[in-house]
C-alpha cells in the first residue's frame, strides 16, 4: 500500500515538471569523536542484510532495498548502512588493527516503518547487531536496537523528501545507538559461547 502511494507522489512530481532531488541516503551520524574505550580486535567484515520475512518485527519498506529504485539514488540501503558503521568505526578508533583477535559485525533490519503520508513523517526502524569472534563462532554481542526519526513538516513541501530525510534520521540514530553500546563490550565474555566440538582424538571407549 505505501508502494502505492510512494508510486503516485512520483508521478505527481513528474507531471509538475519539479526538478527537486531527494535527499541522498546518509546514515553516518554527526560528530562521532575518538573513543576512549578501546577493544583489542581487527574487524574484518561488516554485513547489513534485510531479515527474512519470519524474523522481522515489523513493516521492512522494500523501496529503500533497492539500488537505484524509485526512492533509491543508486545505493542501497544495505550498503549505505554498511558505509556509515565502518566510516564511524574509523572515526571512533575502538578497535585495534592487526590485532590477534578478529571478529565480524553482522547486521539484520528487522523493521523500517516508512510513513506513506503525513505532514510530520516519522520512521521507526529495528536492527539486531552481532559481533561474531571469527575464530570460534562466539557471539560476543547481539541486541536489538530501536530508533526513531522525525522529519517536520516544514522541512520541505514534497512528503516524499521529509519521508525520506526521516529514513536519514532514524537509521543515524540506530548506528549511533549500536556505537554507544559498543563502549560496554566486553570481548572476554561473549553473550553467546560458541558450543564446544567433541574433542575427536580422544580414544573412544
Amino acid at each position: 500500500m505505501k508502494r502505492y502511494w510512494f508510486a503516485i507522489a512520483f508521478v505527481a512530481i513528474g507531471l509538475g515538471g519539479c526538478a527537486k532531488q531527494l535527499p541522498p541516503l546518509q546514515f553516518t551520524p554527526n560528530n562521532v569523536g575518538v573513543s576512549t574505550t578501546k577493544l583489542p580486535a581487527e574487524v574484518r567484515s561488516i554485513t547489513v542484510s534485510i531479515a527474512p520475512e519470519g524474523e522481522q518485527q515489523g513493516e521492512v519498506e522494500t523501496m529503500f532495498t533497492e539500488a537505484g529504485g524509485a526512492m533509491g539514488s543508486g545505493t542501497s540501503l544495505t550498503d549505505t548502512w554498511e558505509g556509515a558503521i565502518e566510516e564511524s568505526l574509523a572515526r571512533m578508533a575502538i578497535f585495534t588493527d592487526r590485532a590477534p583477535q578478529t571478529v565480524s559485525i553482522a547486521v539484520k533490519v528487522l523493521k523500517l516503518d516508512v510513513p506513506a503520508m503525513g505532514i510530520s513523517m516519522t520512521t521507526d526502524t529495528v536492527a539486531k547487531y552481532e559481533i561474531i569472534d571469527r575464530s570460534n563462532g562466539d557471539i560476543i554481542f547481539s541486541q536489538d536496537i530501536t530508533s526513531q526519526g522525525t522529519t517536520p513538516g516544514d522541512y520541505d513541501f514534497l512528503g516524499v523528501v521529509r519521508a525520506r530525510e526521516s529514513v536519514n534520521r532514524s537509521v543515524k540514530n540506530n548506528v549511533l545507538a549500536f556505537l554507544q553500546a559498543l563502549e560496554t563490550v566486553d570481548l572476554k565474555r561473549p553473550m553467546f559461547p560458541a558450543p564446544s566440538k567433541p574433542d575427536r582424538s580422544a580414544p573412544s571407549s
